[in-house]
């Protein structure tokens, strides 16, 4: 990777093992050479998802997700590479280097990082001391009212901002620039004077999956012209798209049990709440559209979400793209019926967590939901918003999982509009089917490669993975005209000159990620099971192989002086061409025949 120490890597990748690594993250069970699981980016039910230990890689041979231990990290932490890196580097105790870093750029964006997750630090710590000041009487009342107990407050981090001119003095004293002050989102600059962001509000602190406190939300006191609720603006440690408020108890949770479920709210003091009551499995989106890097966020702890937002219409009819997504990612989706009006928290206050364990034990499957939102908008005692009505709902009814599922569903509707079930489930067949919403890792792979890139692909792997049929071939003599093999049989044969050990996981360094490259990586790592390259038959086809490449190799330039020849005028050009030709169609026959 560019920017880091490629010396420090190896060091690094040397003191990790993928598979302890993986076990924290999902349970693997071993078959023959490799461990495997379900994959974790993927929904599936048959594990497809491979960690390979004595290459020190995973591979998953249904979406085609592949890499090494950093980016297995990357991917379940939510982490760019270099946060990955340090997060490694200080689980096995291994210094970062000073030279890490080769690049003004990158150094400053570090310094950058650093400092504003510094600056967070303090100004939690800062909020803290406020609330239990003495001086934070509205604050804590706030609390009071909300019966939150005292456990949770200090579980959540909550804080108080008591004026707009306090935090700006304190950070000032601890040497922040006004820049880094400003950067890190924790404060503006009015009129030319610093404010706090948050000034006179109750704080959350909002915390990562690794404990980093990246920003703040800030909720009034009493009622004014202002945003009830109010977060820290986009950072460079802050991407609210990617975020989910209280994932960090919900990490150490799924460290002590298994998390069935998550119950996904919309803000703050509902998921305080609710975990008050003892719904410890419990996330907020923040007030956002949900997102597909949210979800994938959650399809890391659970495979069933419950949605409980506000039970208004308007609550009830958020965020239905966003729960495509979530299903798109493979969740098992069911939406929580809340009492008209209320929100989670106010379920709690009024019913206490019996009540609300009944809203969950209500909960509907998203396509029943997606049906009720749909009937608020017609009045079915009128025939023209009965057929429209029935023309949507059909299309909602396609999407459902089973044809069981279907046929239950045209029976509702069957009895809701008086329609019969025989011209419904005509319908049913005549309409369209829904484009599922898939990320770009659950699309089908399916491979229409040619002949001849299957017989490198598979010379490519063997070699890669040390058949015992490759010990005497030539690399130099193999013509790979397909850029990335050619990339790895360089590295092949640097290795075997070298008399080194091929280091598998090195290979995701050479390509960039989500490029036609690193894709075509994932189908060479398609044979990495192992099974494809033992016995008699698995032999003869790679001898088959590399004939085909050395064939192919000369077709293409016998082609290519056909076409030059075409466009010569002078005899001694056509006449070389020809000559060239027949060289090479020589060799082809030699080829041939020796292969016999």
């Amino acid at each position: 990777m560019p920017g880091i120490d490629q010396d420090f890597l190896r060091t690094l990748k040397d003191k990790l093992n993928i598979v302890d690594v993986a076990s924290g993250y999902f349970s693997l069970e071993k078959r023959g050479g490799s461990y495997w699981a379900c994959c974790p980016f993927h929904h599936e039910k048959t594990a497809s998802f491979s960690v390979n230990e004595s290459g020190q890689f995973y591979h998953c041979f249904g979406c085609g997700a592949s890499g090494d231990v950093i980016k297995l990290v990357s991917e379940m932490e939510t982490l760019d590479f270099m946060d990955t890196v340090k997060l490694l580097a200080e689980r096995v105790g291994l210094p970062m280097p000073q030279t890490a870093f080769d690049s003004r750029r990158t150094a400053e964006n570090k310094r950058r990082r650093d400092t504003i997750l510094k600056i967070m630090n303090d100004c939690a710590h800062f909020y803290l001391d406020n609330l239990n000041s003495g001086k934070a009487d509205a604050h804590i009342q706030y609390i009071l009212n909300r019966r939150i107990p005292s456990g949770v407050v200090r579980s959540f981090g909550l804080g108080a901002s008591l004026n707009f001119t306090d935090l700006p003095r304190f950070l000032m004293q601890k040497d922040y620039s006004k820049q880094d002050m400003i950067d890190s989102g924790t404060v503006n600059e009015v009129e030319g004077r610093l404010v706090d962001a948050q000034g006179g509000r109750l704080i959350f602190p909002i915390i990562n999956a690794l404990d980093e406190v990246i920003a703040f939300g800030g909720r009034v006191l009493k009622k004014t012209d202002f945003a009830k609720y109010k977060n820290t603006k986009e950072t460079v440690v802050f991407n609210k798209s990617k975020t989910l408020y209280n994932i960090n108890l919900l990490k150490k949770l799924k460290r002590s049990q298994t998390i069935k479920e998550v119950i996904m709210v919309e803000g703050y003091m509902d998921t305080i709440s609710l975990y008050s009551a003892g719904f410890k499995n419990v996330v907020a989106s923040m007030g956002t559209s949900l997102t597909q890097d949210q979800a994938r966020l959650i399809k890391r702890y659970t495979d069933t979400v419950l949605i409980s937002y506000d039970g208004d219409a308007a609550g009830q009819k958020a965020n239905l793209r966003g729960l495509d997504i979530l299903k798109g990612e493979g969740l098992n989706v069911k939406v929580v019926p809340l009492p008209e009006g209320l929100d989670p928290d106010d379920v709690i206050k009024q019913q206490g967590a019996e009540g609300y364990q009944r809203c969950l034990d209500a909960a509907m499957p998203l396509v029943d939901y997606k049906l009720l939102v749909l009937e608020r908008g017609y009045d079915l005692t009128k025939t023209e918003d009965k057929r429209r009505y029935v023309s949507e709902a059909i299309r909602i009814v396609k999407t459902a999982d089973s044809a069981a599922e279907q046929e239950d569903l045209l029976k509702k509707l069957r009895d809701k509009t008086g329609f019969t079930y025989e011209s419904l489930n005509r319908d049913l067949a005549a309409a369209p089917s829904q484009l599922e919403i898939k990320s770009d890792k659950r699309e089908e792979r399916a491979d229409n490669a040619s002949a001849s890139l299957k017989a490198s692909r598979f010379v490519i792997a063997s070699l890669l993975f040390g058949a015992d049929y490759t010990a005497d071939t030539d690399i130099r003599a193999i013509p790979f005209t397909n850029e990335i093999h050619a990339i790895l049989a360089k590295y092949i044969l640097s290795k075997r000159l070298m008399d080194e050990r091929i280091h598998l996981s090195e290979i995701f360094e050479f390509f960039e990620e989500n490029s036609p490259e690193y894709e075509e990586l994932t189908r060479i790592l398609d044979y990495s099971d192992g099974a494809g390259f033992t016995g008699e038959v698995a032999r003869k086809y790679f001898a088959d192989s590399v004939l085909k490449l050395k064939i192919d190799y000369i077709d293409g330039e016998i082609g290519e002086l056909k076409a030059k020849s075409k466009k010569l005028t002078d005899i001694d050009g056509i006449k070389q061409c020809a000559a060239r030709i027949d060289e090479l169609t020589i060799q082809k026959e030699k080829l041939k025949n020796g292969a016999q």
